[in-house]
């Protein structure tokens, strides 16, 4: 168990949150490396019981801490004010997931403890010696952090807590893809550790491979009993989570208590809007033709990138790009905030692209990845809004700025007191920014932003939908009438997608596993839209958009509950 760090008697909120950070990043080792912490590059977490026990008990110490800094002479200032607003929501929607033992059926093919274990070692430093050294003794704890990850999965099938089948059968594909596969293969850990270079010394470089053969065998060891043990365990587990259990995982993701029953006709209400929309970009690329018929044109006949290398180039030459355009006219960048990096995602891992944000020191940039999966060749339209989305004007220019503006917020704000919803509001904001500053001018730009709209819409409609077994509406163009499946909602999603099946695939077990956190995208870029419409409505003429802009970056992040109110006083 971390201790507190020793404090003056009456401490402000920020003190308490930043007191917060220290004390989990000795817990949570993978945050400390996220957050630039040397210290914690040989570590990893123990994802055992007793593990996520002590993240627990520091939060319940942590929420006590708060009840009287909040009382303390000056804890009503605007930033202590915004700070202990978020750090009580958000450790207190994290304990109702941990008591209702949640972390015991952790099954996903892209939020589990192993796949934190896999990606922590891409945003490690490997310049030095050092670096590598670090590498090799983080390779040496993959075992046990598997092991207690395991003890987890284990103490839950004693309790009938059980992760969805399918998610488990995506995750049993996964640590095989990790272990190297069928064919006597490397693993993925055996060639990270082989990526060093030819200068590092000779006992360092067998160190690193037995520690990379030794991590290999963890994952195999992890693969054969998901396959032999759980996954026969779970076979006949629901796969959807129902109401209670939605609506606790919605607070985690969101920020809020929603009326799910709303957000559910939200969502058929955008829905409806954008095929409208869809329609008439679609008639513009192929006369007579429908949205998906006419992306399907677009995928053999549209302007496309080929190549890999190309690929990962021609997206860090369209953000430095939005970067200039909007540097100094719709946002005011520090420089270390206007750099951002493009990336190929490792293989294993889910199919979207998805973005690491920078070190606290911002030695290691925020950087977008992605995932290429054999494909070498891209089109346009569905890159475009997706990078504005990820890297400028989209979650880059949000989570740098928070860090960079630490020492105004807290670092727990700056850090690791995000929320879902809250970054990929904003970052659907800001593909929607970009269509009005006309930055989509053709129809194949616009269309796949329209696509990458509805993909969103039909998140809020089949996440809901499925999880709470709800009635699809009379007026619904697809099985009017019927009660959502997850059999249902991915014929759905597919239907309305411009994606191959393995994308459809790969999403569909994201929310069966991740109930709650696809509807934030829409439901996020709701509130930004009311916040700001809210402010503008409040100023006048006088609005500064620009102004706004910065002023909502900097204030750091909230749940939904909150970031209505907060926006528009700005």
């Amino acid at each position: 168990m971390a201790p507190m760090p020793e404090t003056s008697s009456c401490p402000l909120p920020r003190q308490v949150a930043d007191e917060h950070v220290d004390a989990l990043i000795a817990l949570d080792p993978i945050t400390g490396t996220y957050l630039g912490v040397k210290e914690s590059a040989g570590q990893l977490p123990d994802f055992s019981p007793a593990g996520q026990r002590a993240v627990a008990e520091l939060a319940r110490r942590t929420l006590a801490r708060l009840d009287e800094a909040e009382r303390a002479p000056g804890a009503d200032g605007e930033a202590e004010r915004r700070c202990a607003r978020l750090l009580r929501e958000r450790l207190t929607a994290e304990l109702a997931v941990y008591e209702a033992e949640e972390g015991l059926c952790a099954v996903s093919n892209m939020r589990s403890p192993a796949h934190s274990v896999r990606i922590v070692f891409t945003v490690m430093p490997t310049e030095t010696e050092e670096d590598w050294a670090a590498v090799a003794s983080r390779l040496r704890a993959v075992p046990g952090a598997l092991e207690g990850y395991r003890a987890s999965l284990a103490l839950g099938l004693d309790r009938g807590l059980l992760g969805g089948p399918r998610p488990t059968a995506t995750f049993v594909e996964q640590l095989t893809e990790w272990a190297g596969g069928d064919g006597g293969k490397p693993g993925w850990f055996e060639e990270f550790a082989a990526a060093g270079p030819d200068s590092l010394p000779e006992d360092l470089r067998a160190e690193l491979a037995k520690a990379g053969r030794g991590a290999t065998e963890a994952v195999a060891a992890l693969r054969d009993w998901m396959r032999d043990v759980y996954a026969p365990a779970v076979a006949d587990a629901p796969n959807t989570v129902g109401r209670e259990r939605y609506q606790r995982w919605t607070r985690y993701f969101n920020g809020t208590d929603l009326d799910l029953d709303q957000a559910y006709a939200y969502g058929w209400t955008e829905y409806h809007r954008l095929l409208g929309e869809m329609r008439a970009e679609a008639e513009r690329i192929l006369p007579g033709a429908g949205p998906w018929e006419a992306l399907a044109h677009l995928d053999e006949h549209g302007t496309h990138i080929e190549g890999v290398d190309e690929v990962r180039d021609w997206l860090q030459r369209l953000m430095d790009e939005a970067i200039e355009a909007l540097d100094g006219t719709h946002f005011e960048l520090a420089d270390r905030v206007r750099r951002v990096e493009s990336r190929i995602a490792p293989p294993g891992g889910a199919a979207a692209p998805y973005y690491t944000g920078p070190s606290e020191d911002f030695s290691r940039p925020g950087r977008t990845w992605l995932p290429v999966d054999g494909t070498t060749r891209f089109p346009v339209y569905d890159l475009v809004s997706t990078w504005y989305h990820e890297g400028v004007p989209g979650h880059h220019l949000q989570i740098a700025q928070w860090v960079h503006v630490a020492d105004r917020l807290s670092r727990y704000q700056a850090t690791i007191g995000k929320v879902s919803a809250n970054m990929e509001g904003w970052a659907l904001y800001a593909e929607r920014l970009m269509d009005e500053l006309g930055f989509l001018p053709d129809a194949e730009r616009r269309l796949g932003y329209l696509d990458g709209q509805m993909m969103r819409a039909c998140r809020v409609i089949v996440d809901i939908g499925m999880h709470l077994g709800l009635e699809i509406p009379a007026d619904s163009p697809f099985h009017p009438g019927e009660r959502w499946t997850p059999e249902l909602a991915q014929e759905f999603f597919q239907r309305h997608s411009s994606r191959p099946a393995s994308f459809v695939e790969s999403e569909m077990t994201r929310y069966l596993s991740m109930p709650g956190q696809a509807i934030g995208y829409k439901l996020g870029e709701r509130a930004w839209l009311l916040g700001r419409a809210n402010a503008r409505a409040a100023h006048g003429d006088a609005f500064d958009a620009k102004a706004w802009h910065m002023a909502a970056l900097s204030q750091g992040p909230l749940g939904l509950d909150d970031l209505v109110e907060e926006l528009s006083r700005l």
